[in-house]
């Protein structure tokens, strides 16, 4: 199992309901492909370098996970249509 980091950018026009549904949505996700989410760490609101569908701040999110190596890729089709996420990345963390 590899190690793994998805950060999520989530729309700062919603309520701190909704905004906590997608990430548990999110999560959901990861665990239903076989992943084991390890932390989830909130960044809090942040201004965006650049405008996004007309909004200047964002919510930041980094779920930690373990996961087989083709997890990510089965998971970009249900992250990229989630309502709310601006954007999304997932990282591959280095093991030392």
């Amino acid at each position: 199992m590899a190690k793994y980091e998805l950060a999520l950018v989530v729309n700062a026009k919603i309520e701190d309901d909704a905004r906590a549904a997608v990430v548990e949505k999110a999560k959901g996700y990861i665990t239903r492909a076989g992943g084991t989410v390890t932390d989830v760490e909130e960044k809090g609101k942040q201004k965006l370098a650049y405008e996004i569908q007309n909004m200047g701040e964002a919510f930041y999110y980094y779920i930690q996970f373990e996961a087989e190596t083709s997890v990510p890729a089965q998971l970009e089709g249900d992250i990229r249509i989630m309502d709310y996420v601006l954007r999304f990345l997932f990282v591959r963390k280095d093991e030392q």
